[in-house]
This record gives C-alpha cells, sequence and structure tokens, in this order.
C-alpha cells in the first residue's frame, strides 16, 4: 500500500511462513469486512449531515488522518465556509440563493453562512433562559427578537455565479431590502428610500464580482451595517431598520431559504442553551 495514503507505514507487515492458510484466508476476510463497514459508515455520516465534512466519501482514505478538513460545506453548491469569522463570530447555519431565469431555468447566485458573536447570543437569555430548545426551534418571538436585538452578526455571501455584475446585486438588494424596510418602517417611521439609497450605493460599479468572490453584511455594535468586498471595506451606515430588513432576508419570515432558516434558529436556539 502507498504511503500516500496518510497511514503511519508504507506496507504491510510481514507475517511469519508458519501461519496456517486459514488464518490467513480469516485474517483477510475479517480486514476486508472491517473496511466495508468503516466505508459505510464515513457514506452515511456525510449522507446524514448538511454540514458535511470536505472530504469525499469515496475517497477518504486518500487523504492524510492529521490533515483532514471537517469545515462546514453548503451541499447544494459544494461551497466550504469557516466555522469562525470577525473573531468570535460562529456558524449558525448555511443556504443558497437561486434566481429563475426567464422562467425557464433556476441558477445559483451565491451560498451564504450566516455567524453570530457567541457573547452577544446571551442578551436573549434573559428571556428565553427558561424555555426548552424545542420550544424555541419554531418559536417566531425569538428568531424576531434575534433581528431586533443589538447582537453582532455576520452574513457572508460566497459567490457561484460567474456572470454576476455588481449592477445586478445593487438592483437585487434595492428590490428585496427595499420591500423589508417597507414593511418594518410601518412600526418604525424612517425615510426608506433615502436609507436604501445609503446601502445601495455602497456597492459602486468599478467593483467586480468574479466566482469566488466574498461580500460580508455585517451587523456591529450600536446596529451599524458595514459592507466588505473580499475584505475591503465598502462602508458603513448605522440603522437598526437597515440591519433588520438585511438579516431579516436570511432567517426572517420569508427567508431567501427556508431551510437555512430552519437550521439557524436551532443553533441560534442550541448555543444559548449552551452558554
Amino acid at each position: 500500500m502507498s504511503s500516500s495514503l496518510g497511514f503511519p507505514f508504507s506496507h504491510f507487515p510481514r507475517f511469519p511462513n508458519f501461519a496456517s492458510s486459514r488464518a490467513s484466508s480469516s485474517s483477510r476476510s475479517l480486514a476486508t469486512s472491517a473496511l466495508a463497514a468503516a466505508s459505510a459508515l464515513g457514506l452515511s455520516l456525510v449522507a446524514n449531515s448538511k454540514f458535511q465534512s470536505n472530504i469525499s466519501p469515496l475517497g477518504w482514505a486518500s487523504l492524510s488522518l492529521a490533515n483532514a478538513s471537517c469545515s462546514p460545506v453548503e451541499s447544494k453548491t459544494g461551497e466550504v465556509f469557516p466555522e469562525e469569522v470577525d473573531g468570535g463570530r460562529r456558524l449558525l447555519g448555511v443556504g443558497v440563493r437561486r434566481t429563475n431565469v426567464l422562467g425557464l431555468k433556476s441558477i445559483d447566485v451565491y451560498a451564504f453562512g450566516v455567524y453570530a458573536d457567541e457573547s452577544d447570543i446571551k442578551k436573549l437569555n434573559e428571556k428565553y433562559g427558561t424555555a426548552s430548545l424545542s420550544e424555541l426551534k419554531d418559536k417566531k418571538e425569538f428568531i424576531a427578537d434575534a433581528l431586533e436585538s443589538d447582537i453582532r452578526m455576520t452574513v457572508r455571501l460566497q459567490i457561484v455565479y460567474g456572470r454576476l455584475s455588481i449592477r445586478s446585486v445593487r438592483n437585487a438588494f434595492a428590490k428585496s431590502v427595499g420591500t423589508r424596510l417597507q414593511k418594518f418602517s410601518a412600526s418604525e417611521p424612517s425615510d426608506t428610500d433615502q436609507l436604501l439609497q445609503k446601502f445601495v450605493s455602497l456597492f459602486r460599479d468599478e467593483q467586480k464580482l468574479p466566482k469566488g468572490s466574498v461580500i460580508e453584511l455585517s451587523r456591529e455594535e450600536g446596529y451599524v451595517l458595514r459592507a466588505r468586498i473580499d475584505g475591503e471595506e465598502l462602508g458603513q451606515v448605522q440603522s437598526k431598520l437597515l440591519c433588520k430588513s438585511i438579516l431579516d432576508l436570511y432567517f426572517g419570515e420569508d427567508p431567501l431559504d427556508k431551510n437555512a432558516k430552519q437550521e439557524i434558529q436551532l443553533n441560534l436556539a442550541s448555543r444559548l442553551k449552551t452558554i
């Protein structure tokens, strides 16, 4: 067996010549059965986990055990996400933004991950500290309070569509965020047109978005919306309403990916119970 398999030996050791052929045959049979069982277990674990390991279930033996990656993966796009960003914001869930072209074809535009600061999640503890996980995972009020609270969060968008322009991103945000600004402004009076313009103007025409680009939209302390592309600062807008409207896209009442929203809510509740 080749040393490239990552095991600490380059060949199987020789057994003494006095070993019987029956014992040798039995050993080979046991080894084959064990290998098959291990492979089946590996396939089962990967198939039943949305946060997949970044290891091919068919090629697990070709990787070094010491270097095996366990980074979360968005299953539809294969995009790998870091478990933590911005020094303490932990991943709650991943999803995908899809759009239809002329009603004929569905295109994956970007995969996204939602992160929350571990220490800030405690702000929900006063109200929900005694609630059970089963209560919180489906409770609308819980996620509404998470949207309202001054919890530092980051939404990481990883571009998977190779022909995405900054103009199309700006137009999409103008529509989706604009709709939510209007919805929430009924209870929070604000000049939504001016607020929306401040946000979308952060995305300038000279910026490029090739496949693999990363857009980060963060709610910082004091309800400050911070935007970045590939680590480059685009600007900030201070507005509780804007922060809430953007986060609502990903885990609000009508999210872009319903499965992702459920995952985010469950993991947020789980983190609250373990802090």
